[in-house]
């Protein structure tokens, strides 16, 4: 097969539909991240827009371009957009249509899940967009702090909005985190191995972990303000017992580790087009994983310096003070070894480099700040300043924005198949750099001068008017400039001529294809024995089209093929066969959604329906996987066989599901922390009764633990001697029965508004009840698979990734069911 019959093939079989249909049923990561980057850029266009209004109404003494109440939504709205709509779905994007090409393989684990993500997070940003034209967008600013947020200080729509778009969108981050671990993990390409991984694979690895663990607080947090909007639940309620400083560390443990969230990202850039525009190698490569994970750890002890004023006792100040300096240690680690690789090699002054050198001023300037305000003394002067609008701008902008900008020049070429014609783009870089340093460098000043942030006008004969008139003007230069790269992208899109396919001489995998991309990316998967594999084989991109790498022969049957390999070595694993384009992700996505618009208008007969659909479109999405079959290893080429993803116990969907349940666990504990934190901290505690135990419920809690955990394991080692599962699939059914009984008997008796202990109580029992319900699902329907065929000997998977969910729902029944028990056991 010579390779334009194989391209003509691999095209006809991984190629989504024409025209917008094909759109709305792609599950194709090519498609995927570039309708991510698209909706992104949108959305940075809207929120630049929001700027420029703030800037034009602060730029002279009491404007009235805008008055009070539209202000405060446009301010809102600008943070929420960059900080939710467009920083972290712009690095998604990139990494969903990159992160399979540096990684020698032809999609992303879950290609349906990441479809399902960009649903979510187009719909969820549609109802924010929405709110924003009809003139009843949030207004409490984008961190939405109580009780400026809740029915005291809103009592309209306005911050409902908020907290259920974000928390829809949210699960767009959620989905492409798993997505990303599990690629990484497991999707490589033969012989690379952890220690040739690409540096962008380990910093989004890093940045997929922080995700999983750093958002579940933020939606915690949303679920629970919009329980106490929709039904009086008061967690933030004082004189219930509740506390507004519950919400403040609950979205500070996601906020802060947000930061670092997005500029790692933006580092992995650095780290991978610094060394080619260095014409070298990267220094230190170890030594920059290392920083990049002991920052992703580090950044989750930070939360509470951004609490310095909420009267935080003085050990804690010292120690999240402490904390917060040592954060530069890593992050100093990461630039010095870029200006090493920049010393050791032979930089080139192309586009990409000078936004690179914008980053390195802007972000140190940002970074020296950043560890002024992590200083106790100087923080309570300057918090609530625009001080600290002036540093985060540095930090954001600096330290994310501009590398992003590096990598558009840089995979331009890729993304396009051009090269650059018409160079607006340097005229861009000297706008944007000099209007930006004019904006936010002088906002450094007005906030030493006691400009505090959040206000709607400036008042004449305070010292701040000719500060923010430069201070605007820099930031109209700064928007034309953002224009005029928009501008240059789209001419040098549509007009430029073609160009070579690796104009920069790089050695990583994604310029060893054709440009653009085809949409199975390689016509066979190489073999790796580098970190540079172009460097070591110039003549790889022709060996690959040829096919001379593993499934490298189209099957006859049309399947999407794709190999795994394993975790350490890199050895290939096994087979697996991907799904073909489908509308369940936008069915699903759209039915996900009539729970939140649900909520939105009050309709709650909504909200069992769309559970309902939900729970039937899951069941039809697992029902399209499985064998009813035995096979024997499948040829994959060079004269290897490997066995299909059916015959494995650990499947990409045990993966997927393990972490899915780290986020669900972090969930979990950031709750118990709120039970905690009211308990000891709240006011008007103790609650004014307890809740009895008795010896039912803990009886049915511990019993039905006993019977999920044994009845599932029972269930797989019947099937691993050809046996029927039945003896152990219907105690593990019972016992989830029991843990769901044994959760309803702590909501009987607790009125969910009375205090803000009941309502806890509540949401934890909810919580038990909701897993409960999953677990028990999930082992009905194995059961039913098991009597369809699809359960044997060699395939158990499918038991596996349910002994994960029916563990998980009973190891948290008796953790938060113990927890709900134990003070009225003790009284």
């Amino acid at each position: 097969m010579n390779a334009l019959r194989r391209h003509r093939e691999l095209e006809r079989i991984w190629a989504s539909r024409p025209g917008w249909r094909g759109k709305l049923t792609t599950v194709n990561n090519n498609d995927i991240g570039l309708m991510f980057l698209v909706l992104a850029v949108t959305f940075f266009v809207i929120a630049g827009i929001l700027a420029m209004m703030i800037r034009a109404q602060l730029a002279t003494p009491g404007s009235v371009f805008m008055g009070p109440e539209i202000y405060n939504q446009v301010f809102t709205m600008h943070g929420t957009i960059m900080m939710f709509l467009f920083a972290i779905p712009l690095f998604e994007g990139l990494t969903i249509y990159l992160l399979p090409k540096m990684l020698g393989t032809r999609d992303l684990a879950f290609p349906r899940l990441s479809a399902f993500g960009f649903w979510c997070y187009a719909f969820g940003g549609s109802l924010l967009i929405f709110s924003l034209i009809a003139g009843i967008a949030p207004k409490s600013g984008w961190f939405m702090y109580p009780p400026l947020s809740s029915t005291l200080g809103s009592p309209g729509i306005n911050p409902d909005f908020w907290l259920l778009g974000i928390t829809f969108v949210e699960i767009s981050a959620i989905s492409a985190a798993v997505e990303i671990i599990v690629t990484v993990l497991l999707y490589r390409a033969p012989g690379m191995s952890l220690d040739k991984l690409p540096i962008f694979a380990w910093y989004m690895l890093v940045v997929a972990v922080m995700i999983l663990t750093g958002f579940p607080p933020l939606i915690l947090g949303s679920i629970l303000l919009e329980l106490e909007r929709a039904f009086g639940m008061p967690f933030f309620q004082v004189e219930a017992g509740g506390d507004s400083l519950l919400w403040q560390h609950l979205f500070w443990l996601f906020g802060h580790p947000e930061v670092y969230i997005i500029f790692l990202p933006a580092a992995g850039v650095v780290s991978t087009v610094l060394p080619v525009m260095a014409r070298t190698t990267l220094l230190g490569y170890g030594w920059v994983v290392a920083a990049a994970a002991s920052l992703g750890v580090l950044s989750f002890g930070l939360w509470v310096h951004h609490m310095y004023a909420t009267g935080i006792p003085h050990m804690g100040l010292a120690f999240f003070s402490a904390a917060s300096t040592l954060v530069a240690v890593p992050t100093g680690v990461q630039i010095f070894a870029w200006i090493g690789t920049i010393w050791k090699g032979r930089p080139e002054m192309h586009l990409p480099m000078l936004w690179i050198l914008a980053f390195f001023a802007t972000f140190v300037m940002g970074g020296l700040t950043g560890v002024m305000v992590a200083m106790v003394p100087f923080d309570w002067q300057s918090h609530d300043t625009y001080f600290v609008v002036a540093h985060f701008h540095y930090v954001l902008v600096g330290g994310f924005v501009f590398p992003m900008l590096a990598g558009l020049y840089y995979w331009l070429p890729h993304f396009t198949g051009r090269k650059r014609y018409f160079k607006l783009g340097e005229t861009a870089f000297w706008l944007i750099v000099l209007g930006f340093h004019g904006t936010f460098l002088l906002l450094h000043w007005a906030g030493l001068l006691g400009m505090r942030r959040r206000i709607d006008h400036v008042d004449a004969g305070q010292g701040w008017e000719l500060i923010n008139l430069l201070a605007s003007i820099g930031g109209f230069v700064m928007a034309i400039g953002f224009a005029l790269v928009l501008i240059d992208v789209g001419v040098n899109v549509a007009v430029a001529a073609r160009g070579r396919r690796n104009p920069w001489r790089a050695g990583t995998l994604e310029w060893a294809m054709p440009a653009p991309s085809p949409s199975y990316n390689l016509a066979s998967i190489p073999e790796v024995r580098s970190r540079y594999p172009l460097h070591d084989d110039p003549d790889l991109p022709l060996r690959i089209a040829r096919g001379e790498g593993y499934l490298g022969t189209p099957p006859s049957s049309g399947l999407r093929e794709i190999l795994t390999v394993e975790i350490t070595s890199g050895r290939p694993n096994y087979l697996v066969i991907f799904p073909s384009n489908s509308a369940l992700p936008i069915i699903m996505a759209l039915v996900t959604g009539g729970f939140f618009v649900g909520m939105l208008l009050k309709a709650y007969w909504l909200l069992p329906l769309s559970g309902l659909g939900v729970t039937a479109l899951a069941v039809w999405w697992a029902c399209s996987l499985g064998s009813l079959e035995d096979q024997v290893p499948q040829n994959v080429g060079k004269g290897v066989a490997l066995p299909p993803a059916s015959e494995v116990d650990d499947p990409p969907g045990w993966w997927g599901s393990l972490f899915l349940l780290l986020a669900n666990g972090v969930f979990f504990g950031s709750l118990l922390f709120g039970y905690a934190f009211l308990w000891t901290v709240a006011p008007n505690w103790p609650p004014p009764a307890y809740l009895e135990p008795g010896r039912l419920g803990p009886a049915l809690a511990l019993g039905g633990a006993v019977l999920a955990l044994a009845g599932i394991r029972m269930a797989i080692r019947a099937l691993r001697r050809s046996a029927g599962p039945w003896l152990g699939l219907f105690p593990c059914f019972a016992g989830t029965a029991a843990l769901g009984v044994a959760a309803v008997t702590v909501l009987t008796g607790m009125r969910h508004n009375a205090h803000a202990y009941d309502a806890t109580l509540w949401v934890v029992a909810g919580y038990v009840l909701f897993h409960a319900a999953v677990a028990g699902l999930m082992t009905a329907f194995l059961g039913l698979r098991a009597a369809a065929g699809y359960l044997s000997a060699r395939r158990v998977g499918e038991a596996r990734v349910v002994q994960l969910w029916s563990d998980y729902a009973a190891v948290t029944a008796l953790l938060g069911l113990g927890a709900a028990w134990l003070p009225g056991a003790l009284v």
